[in-house]
């Protein structure tokens, strides 16, 4: 079941806020995450239905879903070559199974450290299209 209030579950002006979708698969939305200040950094959220921790999908979907995040982190790796990738599954507030999945460079910003959520570094459309366009690019499922 969908939630009136989710960003997630409701695309449009609530998303938009703070991602872009890029695009999906059968089971999550691919979204670039509008704070880039970690170039390359997406959200991979689950889709199907308002699912709020990743121990109340079945085997069948958790297996999926984690699929889903493991081919964005490969076209991450492939588009933007970074030293690592951070994945963060926080909830407390919204409540909605997503990851971000945040790549790291050694010497840049919060290397060695938790990325931070929100830094304000936010970009237009324009900048989120390209982000999507390199990962549609290097996006193999």
């Amino acid at each position: 079941m969908k939630k009136e209030n989710c960003p997630y579950c409701n695309y449009g002006e609530p998303l938009a806020k703070f991602g872009y979708l890029a695009f999906e698969t059968e089971t999550s939305e691919v979204i670039v995450f509008k704070d880039q200040t970690h170039p390359g950094r997406m959200i991979v959220a689950y889709k199907k239905d308002h699912v709020a921790e990743i121990q109340d999908l079945d085997e069948k979907e958790r297996n999926a879903f984690m699929k889903d995040v493991a081919d964005v982190a490969k076209a991450i790796q492939k588009a933007y070559h970074p030293d690592r990738i951070n994945y963060g599954a926080y909830g407390d507030t919204l409540g909605h199974l997503h990851f971000h999945l945040c790549p790291k460079y050694e010497g840049q910003a919060e290397w060695g450290g938790t990325f931070i959520m929100n830094t304000g570094n936010l970009v237009d459309e324009k900048a989120c299209q390209e982000v999507a366009k390199k990962i549609i690019e290097n996006y193999e499922a």
